[in-house]
């Protein structure tokens, strides 16, 4: 099976589903309603047991304003699929996480840099920023420059911790294998 007859099969399956390819890459875009049971199809019937990433996107001044998108493959990659769905504001997504257990990080780091909810997700807390935190920096009205903050700037501390420790590498050894901290 290729990626366009595994595509061809969603938009049979699915009268929400729409299809469409750029470059060699095949793309279905469903409604957030069918997004689950596309998943599930996906994986049971299309055979895409590796989801490569999710992501999303901020289409700031559209409605619906913000889309996930997922990337689906075979193990041995010789089939990929993308799979996208747009999300108004205030709505969830449902999880994937239970699918693809590696969707539960890929999930968490949507939640905290984006500010989209995932229902029925195990653990959905930050991953990245520190709880609390009342921004969504990959949000496009959130400045470049960043926001003010209340915690310490540990992240300039002058001295790397780990400085000439057990796991550093050797950049002037003379093969990859002598580099490597074990050779010492």
């Amino acid at each position: 099976m290729k990626a366009q007859e595994a595509a061809q099969q969603v938009v049979a399956k699915f009268s929400s589903a729409k299809t469409h390819e750029f470059r060699g890459e095949h793309t279905v875009v469903v409604a957030l309603d069918d997004l689950r049971a596309v998943m599930e199809f996906c994986f049971n019937e299309l055979g895409l047991n590796f989801m490569i990433d999710a992501s999303s996107v901020d289409n700031m001044g559209e409605d619906p304003r913000f889309e996930v998108v997922y990337e689906l493959a075979t193990l041995n990659d010789s089939v990929h699929l993308r799979v996208k769905a747009s999300v108004a504001d205030a709505q969830e997504v449902p999880t994937v996480s239970d699918i693809w257990a590696t969707a539960d990080w890929h999930e968490r780091e949507i939640y905290d840099m984006m500010g989209i909810k995932f229902s029925g997700h195990p653990d959905l807390r930050r991953i990245l920023m520190w709880e609390g935190y009342p921004y969504h920096p990959l949000r496009k009205e959130f400045p470049l420059a960043g926001k003010p903050s209340e915690m310490p700037d540990v992240a300039s501390t002058g001295v790397a911790p780990l400085e000439g420790g057990p796991f550093v590498t050797s950049a002037g050894a003379d093969s990859r294998v002598k580099a490597e901290p074990r050779a010492r």
